[in-house]
C-alpha cells in the first residue's frame, strides 16, 4: 500500500491534470484531461468569495494564486475576519494549500490589553457548556493568545477555539489543547471507515484509514478540503483517538 501511494503521488508530477485510479492493484492513467484553473481565474474565483462574504467585503485583503497554492495578505482589524478569509479561500474549487499572511492591526482606541482579553477568553469558554473550562489554560501576551490544556474530545477543543476567536483584540489565536481520554478500548478502525463511506460528501473517495495505538493516520485522494475535513473528523469522532494525522491529497476532478 505504502508504493502505491508513492506511485500515485509520482504519477501526478508526470501526467499532471490526468484522473488516476486503481484497478487490481494497478495504477491506472486516464487519456482525458481535467480542466484545471489558470492562475489568474483561481485568484478571481477567490477574491470574489472574499468579498461575498459580508464580514470581509470591506476587508483589504490580497490573493496571489500559484499551481493551486493560494496566499493571503493584507490588514484587517479583527481576528475572525483574518480566520474567516481563509477558511472562506479553502472552499474554492482548485485551492489545494493556503498561505495565510494576513495581519491583525487595531485603531488606538480599539487596543485591548492582555488583561482585557484574558477576561473576555475565559468569560467566553466559560459561557459554552460544551467545554470543560477548568481543563483549559489561558496565557495572553502582546495580543497574541494561547490555549492549553487536556480535553477528551476534538470537538471541545474546536469549541474552544471557536469561543476565543470571537473576541476583540486577538491578535493571534494558537490552540495547543492536547486531546486524551480515558477509554481504554481499542480504537475501531471499521468504525472510522464506515463513518466516511456513509457521509453524503464523500462520494467514495479513495480514504485509506489506518490506526497505530491512539492515533489515526488518513491516506488517499479527495476532491476538496470540504472533503479532507470530513474525513478527519469522521475520524476524530471515533472513541480513544488522541491525534489524526490527516495526509488526504486534494486533487480536484472538474
Amino acid at each position: 500500500m505504502k508504493n502505491t501511494r508513492t506511485l500515485r503521488k509520482h504519477l501526478k508530477l508526470i501526467w499532471p491534470g490526468r484522473i488516476t485510479f486503481l484497478y487490481k492493484g494497478k495504477i491506472l492513467v486516464s487519456p482525458k484531461m481535467i480542466y484545471m484553473k489558470t492562475n489568474r481565474e483561481l485568484q478571481i474565483d477567490v477574491l470574489d468569495a472574499i468579498r461575498w462574504e459580508p464580514l470581509l467585503k470591506l476587508a483589504e485583503i490580497g490573493v496571489d494564486a500559484n499551481d493551486g497554492i493560494v496566499t493571503l495578505s493584507g490588514v484587517v482589524d479583527s481576528y475572525i475576519k483574518k480566520s474567516q478569509a481563509e477558511v472562506t479561500a479553502k472552499k474554492i474549487t482548485g485551492v489545494r494549500a493556503v498561505v495565510e499572511k494576513i495581519v491583525v492591526k487595531f485603531n488606538n482606541d480599539d487596543e485591548k490589553s492582555d488583561s482585557e482579553i484574558a477576561t473576555a477568553v475565559l468569560n467566553a469558554l466559560k459561557s459554552n457548556r460544551d467545554i470543560p473550562f477548568d481543563k483549559i489554560q489561558v496565557e495572553v501576551e502582546n495580543g497574541r493568545v494561547t490555549l492549553d490544556g487536556k480535553l477528551e474530545w476534538n470537538h471541545q477543543k474546536e469549541a474552544a477555539q471557536k469561543s476565543a476567536s470571537n473576541i476583540d483584540g486577538i491578535k493571534v489565536l494558537t490552540n495547543n489543547i492536547k486531546i486524551e481520554t480515558d477509554n481504554a478500548d481499542d480504537i475501531e478502525k471499521a468504525g472510522i471507515e464506515r463513518a466516511i463511506e456513509r457521509n453524503w460528501s464523500m462520494n467514495n473517495q479513495d480514504v485509506q484509514v489506518y490506526v497505530s495505538g491512539n492515533r489515526v493516520t488518513l491516506n488517499g485522494i479527495v476532491h476538496s478540503f470540504y472533503q479532507k475535513e470530513v474525513a478527519e473528523r469522521m475520524a476524530w469522532n471515533a472513541p480513544g483517538v488522541w491525534a489524526v494525522n490527516n495526509e488526504l491529497i486534494i486533487d480536484y476532478n472538474e
